[in-house]
């Protein structure tokens, strides 16, 4: 091994372990909004280094085992890069300081070191048949697939930041996700970044370039493919739709304030109706967009609020907008008790009846709803909603038919996050609207990373992304995953757009059809194939 690759590969002790923070650190540069992504072309090779040492440790202490070694690699790594990746959590606990500052540490810090588990957990597996040579490279892609896969499902899943989506910020490169999807992109993104490091093993030099030779021509093949596939892309749009996307860019902190509740509802009135062109058809508002229960049980809790809000719904269109609702029962006395709250997308007719209703199924632990409820609470955690009783989770997302537009795949806050997820069916919508509120993380880079990751949703599926954001980054994306118009983050303003048209379903939509037991098969013989080559004898 020339000395570059020793020197990394010979670090002892806290050196070695601050050598695996900052690469995963830098790695993180990939991600948006800097995504500088062939930084990954440094810090991959890095951690296959470390790995590499990591094999050679002796096997009769099994404090020194490789399968023990690794997995801490492993999580070095993954700690620096959730630490830089998810720094901006923290700034939630700043909006209500007196409450949450005191658990702001254990947030920071805490969230990178649980989710730095699953990549030490894919750095083992990886040492389970690690072998010298290139297979090392794809052994290692195989296993962050699996994981990140795991990551992305269990304990309600956090498929945030998957390595997959530092392949993903050209234009060109990102259409590659239409045929494998991000879980597909994380395994590619893994071997083609790792690949330089078997440039410097030793041994045949026709050995040396086979994993970079083939990483190169994939990296082309994805750069050529996706480039022919936005020359034959179209800008047609769905006819006789008109969209006005409202983004009132109140701040998180003065939102539940009882004495701005007037001057929240009446800016975004008057953004909706404040020179509407007459061929908008829908007026859409962003999650939790009212600073009060919106709806108690089927109907608008307040009637003044119904006829005030009238104003802000085209003729004849729908005014789409989150807010919550509550479920409420009547006790012994006729009083009306609340017995659950919702995290609710509404659409509503010109006359301001509820037309349609979408209850956010997919929850953020500690953000929306304590899990284990009875153990945290016991700890003294709250989670972070105003509201005592914290939210429910609805049952079932269904596609949602408007005037004049296709149906729509409902999705409100990070639940545009989750690959394979985002809609009810294949062809069941022609549109996705994601309703968010991402006042709570500031000017950091969680809303670019939240609106990269809907792009990324939409190349996916083939279907065009609406986004509603309270304070940004409100957008509208094409079936291709390209921005046509958006508004900056941390501004008060409107979007008014056509609706760009779905696709046919790209082939990622028909291989998860099939389900997981084909890929999950591919992925096992790529991971066992060093073993086979080798004869099953240890090197």
């Amino acid at each position: 091994m020339p000395d570059f690759a020793a020197q990394i590969s010979g670090v002892l002790g806290w050196r070695r372990r601050l050598t695996g923070i900052l690469a995963g650190s830098l790695s993180a540069l990939a991600l948006a909004p800097v995504s500088a992504w062939p930084v990954m072309f440094f810090t991959l090779p890095v951690l296959v280094w470390l790995l590499d040492a990591d094999a050679a440790a002796r096997t009769g202490d099994t404090r020194r085992s490789p399968l023990i070694r690794a997995a801490k690699t492993g999580w070095c790594f993954g700690f620096g890069y959730f630490l830089a990746g998810l720094y901006w959590i923290g700034a939630a606990f700043f909006v209500e300081p007196d409450k949450f500052l005191w658990a702001l540490p254990l947030a920071v810090m805490g969230v990178p070191a649980g989710l730095a588990i699953f990549y030490g957990t894919a750095c083992g597996l990886a040492m389970l048949v690690w072998r010298p040579g290139g297979w090392r490279v794809l052994t290692l892609a195989v296993s962050f697939f699996a994981i990140e896969w795991v990551r992305g499902h269990i304990f309600t899943g956090f498929p945030w930041n998957s390595l997959g989506y530092s392949l993903a910020a050209s234009d060109w490169l990102m259409q590659s996700a239409s045929l494998v999807g991000a879980y597909g992109l994380t395994f590619i993104a893994v071997f083609i970044f790792a690949s330089p490091a078997a440039l410097f093993d030793a041994g045949r030099l026709v050995n040396r370039w086979a994993a970079p030779t083939l990483a190169t021509v994939a990296l082309v093949s994805m750069g050529v493919g996706g480039a022919l596939r936005l020359s034959n892309a179209t800008d047609d749009v769905a006819p006789g739709v008109k969209l006005r996307i409202v983004q009132g860019n109140i701040p998180q902190a003065e939102k539940w304030k009882p004495e701005n509740r007037d001057w929240i509802f009446e800016r975004y009135l008057r953004l909706s109706s404040e020179n509407l062109p007459a061929d908008v058809t829908h007026v859409i508002w962003p999650e939790s967009s009212t600073p009060f229960l919106f709806a108690a049980d089927e109907a608008i809790y307040d009637p003044a609020i119904a006829e005030a809000i009238k104003v802000a719904i085209p003729k004849g269109g729908s005014l789409v907008l989150g807010a919550e609702r509550a479920t409420t029962t009547t006790d012994a006395n006729a009083q009306r008790i609340m017995t659950g709250v919702y995290n609710t997308l509404f659409v509503l007719s010109d006359e301001a009846r509820i037309e349609a209703r979408y209850d956010k199924m997919h929850l953020v632990p500690f953000g929306e709803y304590l899990p284990f409820p009875e153990f945290f609470r016991w700890l003294g955690a709250k989670h972070l909603t105003h509201h005592a009783i914290g939210f429910q989770a609805g049952a079932l997302r269904a596609p949602i038919a408007t005037k004049a537009a296709p149906p729509f795949s409902p999705l409100i806050c990070y639940e545009i996050i989750f690959p394979g997820a985002v809609m009810p069916g294949v062809g069941a919508a022609g549109w996705m609207l994601n309703l968010t509120n991402d006042a709570w993380f500031g000017a950091t880079s969680g809303p670019y990373q939240h609106l990269f990751q809907a792009r990324v949703r939409a190349v996916e599926e083939g279907v065009p992304v609406v986004r509603a954001a309270n304070t940004g980054i409100s957008a509208v994306i094409d079936s291709y995953g390209r921005v046509i118009v958006q508004q900056s983050l941390n501004s008060s303003g409107i979007i008014d757009s056509a609706l760009p048209v779905a696709i046919s379903p790209p082939l990622y939509v028909w291989i998860r059809a099939l389900g997981a037991m084909p890929l999950l098969l591919l992925m096992l013989t790529l991971y066992l194939m060093p073993l086979a080559l080798a004869g099953g004898r240890k090197t």
